[in-house]
């Protein structure tokens, strides 16, 4: 068996980063986009043009080919009084800072526009959901059922003139072959297995309508929704203030500090909020503990997932987890559902003694090398984990890049792609740490990534606390002053991302001049990596595709929020 290639370690030069610049030249975008381009619309965090909704592919490949904006990270929908609009929030994977944003608007009357899947196959869940909770038809779509909702649900719950109280009724469809003759062997024999949505393998409410072929995979399509609670409706109901930022607890919650810092990332954005250098730095400790703490969780149930090892591996990772929730529940009060993060801050500093806290911190970093040689003791040399990983799985990087995907999933392909590094916020650009890819392309480089990021982790905490040791007193501010009310400016929208756990977790905020949005609109990693499930799964045997399911570490509050 050929051993799995080596990691790639992207130092992080804090002098120079040819990822970081000032940003897209407009002039360059205007002349490129000439005779597309029919009006400007300001946005925060990049400029946006107004397309005609029959020209998106044209726009899409003329700025993919030419302009190097190769990812669709997120499709906005949504209702004004007067129309509709969808909104393509496009970046670089080689250059984060380089930002546009593309406005389609429609008509209330027929909310039509031209699909963008045949240029960026993610374009395909996100303009299912799109239709499925906002109403715009996406023309050419090849495939425009609901996402989240049944097939029968009438309405769409994000639309101006939803009434909530209209009665449902759901009917039950027969299952059709969704294999077309040129890919169905008409001497073989197919069979439906339906894998969940109550099944441990699925790690939550997933139902996996696979399609098999003898024991072969021929197709499997990704049946999501059963935990859709329509979290998008609720922030917009909250107040920025206050009401927002616990929801995203209830994401991804097995790593969710890094949701609050999305929100808070979003809101501060439009609402021009600074954050001190030392709540930044108590922000960047508490996210990477965070993150910590669902990669020990990924590592455990991925070794219950593909060898059903639970008596070491799984144990071994909860405990190392449960020792970080102990820390985390020192520092912010609670175990779960932290809520650690204030518009401007933080709420509160270290808990009494300091002195205690920052030891008990200490003493976990200096355990964990060796607990990290017992996961490569356990795992990485475990013949029977290597054979159930290693090209099992394979994700190619354009393929990656065509869904969307990011974080351990999109860097386990060898894309290097970090928001912390590639679009810099809170205190990362100040510290040492690497970012790790890997070029194997399959479950088991996915893994190994996460578990090499755990150490990056720890040596970030490490040199945050390092800090936060020194740092003067009377200089200890952990929030900015920020209004009891907070009502941005009306009209003001932008689009803000962090890296979490799981990937780039996106928030997309439009005010209107009262103290909640008009829109909210999360983009969420898991979405977008479990849509790429397909293209790993077909062709190979039912356990692969269980491997390959854990492999991208979904967690279905984020999936379907």
């Amino acid at each position: 068996m050929s051993e799995p290639p080596q990691r790639e370690r992207r130092r992080i030069d804090p002098e120079y980063d040819h990822r970081r610049d000032d940003g897209v030249d407009e002039a360059k975008l205007e002349a490129l986009l000439e005779g597309y381009v029919i009006d400007r619309d300001d946005h925060e965090n990049a400029p946006a043009f107004v397309i005609r909704p029959d020209e998106v592919q044209d726009v899409l490949e003329l700025l993919r080919d030419d302009a190097g904006f190769d990812h669709l990270s997120c499709i906005t929908p949504q209702e004004y009084e007067d129309r509709y609009e969808s909104i393509l929030h496009l970046t670089k994977f080689d250059r984060r800072t380089h930002e546009v944003s593309l406005v389609v608007q429609l008509p209330k009357d027929d909310p039509v526009c031209q699909t963008a899947e045949p240029v960026f196959r993610t374009a395909d869940w996100h303009e299912r959901e799109a239709y499925d909770l906002v109403g715009i038809e996406y023309e050419g779509h090849p495939d425009p059922r609901r996402i989240l909702l049944p097939e029968s649900w009438q309405g769409h719950p994000l639309s101006l003139g939803y009434d909530q109280d209209k009665p449902q009724v759901v009917r039950y469809a027969e299952h059709a072959n969704p294999l077309q003759d040129d890919r169905h062997d008409a001497e073989s024999e197919t069979m439906l297995l339906n894998i969940g949505p109550h099944h441990p393998a699925t790690h939550g409410v997933l139902h996996l309508k696979a399609t098999l072929d003898g024991e072969t995979v021929a197709d499997v399509d990704p049946d999501i929704g059963y935990l859709h609670r329509c979290e998008e409706q609720m922030c917009q109901q909250g107040t920025y203030r206050h009401q927002i930022i616990p929801y995203s607890n209830r994401w991804d919650y097995t790593a969710n500090l890094p949701n609050e810092w999305a929100v808070a990332r979003a809101i501060e954005d439009i609402a021009d909020i600074e954050v001190p250098e030392y709540a930044q730095i108590l922000r960047t400790m508490a996210t990477e503990l965070g993150r910590m703490l669902g990669h020990f969780l990924a590592l455990g149930t991925f070794a219950l997932d593909v060898y059903g090892e639970f008596t070491a591996t799984f144990q071994y990772a909860f405990r190392d987890r449960e020792v970080i929730q102990d820390i985390l529940e020192d520092l912010t009060g609670q175990r779960m559902m932290f809520y650690y993060f204030r518009l401007g801050g933080v709420c509160w500093d270290l808990p009494q003694p300091r002195e205690e806290f920052i030891e008990k911190c200490r003493d976990f970093l200096d355990e964990l090398p060796a607990k990290i040689d017992e996961y490569n003791d356990l795992i990485v040399g475990n013949e029977i984990f290597r054979m159930r990983t290693v090209d099992t799985g394979v994700l190619e990087p354009e393929v990656a890049k065509s869904y969307g995907c990011t974080g351990p999933v999109a860097r386990g392909s060898g894309v290097d792609y970090d928001l912390r590094r590639d679009d810099p916020y809170g205190y990362y650009e100040h510290l040492d740490w690497d970012v790790i890819t890997r070029d194997g392309c399959d479950n088991h480089s996915r893994v190994l990534v996460r578990m090499e990021e755990v150490e990056e982790s720890a040596k970030i905490v490490q040199q945050c606390l390092d800090l936060i040791e020194e740092w003067p007193e009377d200089e200890r501010t952990v929030q900015s002053n920020v209004p009891r009310t907070l009502k941005p400016d009306a009209d003001v929208e932008t689009y803000r991302a962090v890296e979490s756990a799981k990937g780039e977790l996106g928030i997309y905020v439009r005010s209107d001049g009262t103290n909640s949005p008009a829109r909210f609109k999360i983009r969420s990693p898991c979405f977008h990596n479990l849509s790429a499930l397909p293209e790993m799964a077909e062709g190979e045997y039912v356990p692969d595709l269980i491997a390959s399911l854990g492999s991208l570490d979904i967690v279905l509050g984020s999936v379907d929020r």
